[in-house]
């Protein structure tokens, strides 16, 4: 079952996020999307599954925020989930 995540990141800038990000997707990321909303960086995920999304959260992304950040960054995203119960594609 897809699984969507809604982060918002501890830093505000999207240039941190690309350089965060290295501009791939992690294993099991079908799309990604960054914007914000009231002036708050937010990153949209759509994740094949939500053991994808758990193990990058878990995993990956811990190491990679404090390689990019230093080795106290600010916290972790804070992050919402949807659990996908429909996907209509224009």
């Amino acid at each position: 079952m897809e699984w969507i995540t809604i982060a918002t990141p501890p830093f505000g800038s999207i240039e941190k996020f690309d350089q965060v990000s290295a501009g791939k997707a992690p294993d099991g990321c079908v799309a990604r999307y960054a914007g914000t909303v009231d002036g708050e960086l937010r990153v949209i995920a759509l994740w094949e599954t939500k053991a994808h999304a758990d193990r990058f959260f878990t995993e990956t992304l811990g190491p990679v925020l404090a390689k990019t950040l230093g080795p106290e960054p600010s916290g972790m995203p804070k992050v919402e989930h949807v659990d996908v119960k429909r996907t209509y594609v224009a």
